[in-house]
């Protein structure tokens, strides 16, 4: 649909993809827009028709396929569509199935859209910092190759999310991450005293070339500072909003 806004990867030319925003739905009031969470308090018709949008921009006539996302490391295989209702708990999908739209929703987190164009393998993750730090696009990886994919053929591009400028962080935050590898730091920049700035984005395309991937796209959106073309998890709790929508970023074959 024209009125749905779609970023597109160089990365992931010549295959159906898109990373959505807010405009292009029907969705109103705080979650205004394309507003695909089905975890929010916005109507529900509303959201089916978003979602329905959502596909039909990016791979007209497939089936939108996401997760009950917890922020995991964990990747799941579809094979097949499944009800919204049964959705697995996890953070990753990949695909070899034509016909199928694998989404993963975001409002802040990075989301993470993968190919090996050769094998005819797709995969999508949703990498909060839990998720980032726990090896979901490992995890997305290791399932592709589970499906025939080559991690020297894969392509990744990591979506519209919170950027450093407007994620802030608390010291404790920094340790985690500095313990778990001291070249993390690198991803920090100081902030407020005891509080960093840290870079998802960046962080995030780092442990995809380090699992081997030698094509990774960043986007440079910042979720947080484009109220009208993205949700924020974080704007809207600093503005004090009872709810928040989430966009979704799609791949399919």
């Amino acid at each position: 649909m024209s009125d749905v806004e779609i970023i597109r990867a160089r990365a992931l030319h010549g295959v159906s993809h898109g990373f959505l925003g807010r405009r292009g739905g029907v969705s109103t009031g705080v979650v205004a827009g394309l507003n695909v969470g089905l975890g929010s308090a916005d109507d529900p018709d509303a959201i089916a028709e978003n979602r329905r949008r959502a596909a039909e921009a990016v791979l007209p006539g497939a089936s939108l396929v996401t997760l009950y996302q917890v922020h995991s490391a964990d990747a799941v295989t579809v094979l097949e569509p499944f009800e919204d209702r049964l959705r697995p708990h996890a953070d990753a999908l990949v695909t070899n199935r034509p016909g199928l739209a694998l989404g993963v929703l975001a409002a802040d987190c990075a989301p993470v859209l993968l190919a090996d164009r050769e094998a005819g393998v797709v995969g999508a993750a949703h990498a909060g910092w839990k998720g980032a730090i726990g090896g979901v696009t490992n995890s997305a990886i290791a399932a592709m190759e589970a499906l025939g994919a080559e991690r020297s053929r894969i392509v990744a591009a990591v979506g519209p999310c919170i950027a450093r400028a407007s994620y802030e962080v608390d010291a404790g935050f920094f340790q985690r991450f500095a313990e778990a590898d001291p070249d993390n730091e690198r991803f920090f920049a100081d902030g407020k005293p005891e509080h960093f700035q840290f870079d998802l984005e960046a962080y995030v395309a780092h442990r995809l070339a380090a699992a081997g991937l030698r094509t990774i796209e960043m986007l440079g959106e910042d979720t947080y500072s484009q109220p009208d073309r993205f949700y924020s998890f974080r704007r809207a709790t600093h503005r004090g909003e009872a709810d928040y929508g989430r966009q979704v970023s799609i791949i399919g074959l």
